[in-house]
């Protein structure tokens, strides 16, 4: 099967910047999947984006979408793909329908082909209700859904997602979330850049890590699903919060004995955290050390690491892939 995106060794480096944009950045994206790009900022997203959506020319390496060569087959690779920026590109004047039309004739469809599918592209991201209203008057996640309706006027096989909920409400975020899924489920692939790593966990079926961009940025440390990624880091992991702050050393010492490893410590919020291969056996030793020393527990809860806790540890190791 042809990966709908692909990329080997890109690279790039702007002039005069000291450290490179991407160093031999690598991906494969299978077809109808969501692929997640996450980074720090100035690792490369961005880049990486641009040079396969034909906006920008890699210094060096190779990349195809749907097979087709994005430096010597630009025009091919622009007639199979979407790209939805960081903000909304939409005429704020104009309604939303008006906005569709606009945009079909621009990508040369007839009067009346641009009508009809506008009119398709408002019901399908359920804004056929708003169709006739201003777009200055939507809401945030209504102008992303637009955004996103006019991405697919000419239904791309590939589409790009630059941090497309960057400065929405929780609301906003979850009608685009919804709108990402309708895509995906209807056979459109996604390659989505985003700072929200809930975002990923709930979008992406696999996930690529950029390293920093100081020592080695602009490349792949780690790839896999969001479960394997986790798994990085030592899968589920033991949290204890303890009433009293003096017994935080105690509690430290008792989560190192159990889970054999030195755990972190929260002074703020007096909480100490560990990984553990066996999950109840290790919550039964910290509940009978608790006991044994006399601790006080606020909580005690047993969890499969955060993103966030996976992204950080990735991005500031710099673990190979």
């Amino acid at each position: 099967m042809v990966a709908a995106v692909s990329a080997e060794a890109l690279r790039k480096r702007y002039p005069g910047s000291g450290e490179p944009a991407l160093d031999g950045f690598d991906l494969s994206v299978p077809p109808g999947t969501v692929h997640g790009l996450l980074g720090p900022n100035g690792a490369g997203k961005t880049t990486a984006v641009r040079i396969l959506t034909t906006l920008l020319r890699a210094d060096g390496g190779h990349a195809e979408i749907d097979g087709f060569d994005v430096a010597t087959r630009a025009a091919d690779v622009r007639r199979r793909i979407g790209l939805v920026g960081q903000y909304a590109a939409v005429d704020e004047i104009l309604d939303g329908r008006r906005n569709l039309v606009m945009f079909g004739r621009l990508f040369h469809l007839s009067r009346s082909d641009a009508q009809r599918r506008a009119d398709e592209l408002l019901t399908r991201f359920d804004l056929a209700d708003t169709g006739a209203r201003p777009v200055g008057k939507y809401s945030g996640g209504m102008r992303r859904r637009l955004d996103l309706a006019v991405s697919m006027i000419l239904a791309p096989a590939v589409l790009f997602l630059d941090e497309p909920t960057t400065g929405l409400d929780p609301r906003g975020r979850a009608e685009v979330w919804e709108a990402v899924r309708g895509l995906v489920a209807a056979g459109t692939t996604v390659l989505l850049t985003t700072q929200y790593l809930d975002e990923a966990d709930q979008l992406a079926d696999r996930i690529s890590v950029l390293a920093a961009p100081k020592g080695g940025g602009g490349r792949v440390v780690a790839e896999g699903t969001p479960d394997e990624l986790r798994s990085r880091i030592g899968g589920d992991r033991i949290d204890l919060v303890v009433r009293h702050a003096g017994d935080l050393a105690c509690a430290a010492a008792l989560l190192e004995r159990v889970a054999g490893t030195a755990p972190d410590v929260e002074q703020a919020t007096r909480r100490v955290a560990a990984p553990v291969s066996d999950r109840m056996e290790a919550l039964t030793a910290v509940v009978q050390g608790l006991q044994r020393e006399g601790i006080d527990a606020e909580d005690l809860t047993v969890r499969r690491p955060t993103l966030d806790e996976v992204f950080l540890h990735l991005t500031s190791a710099g673990v190979a892939a």
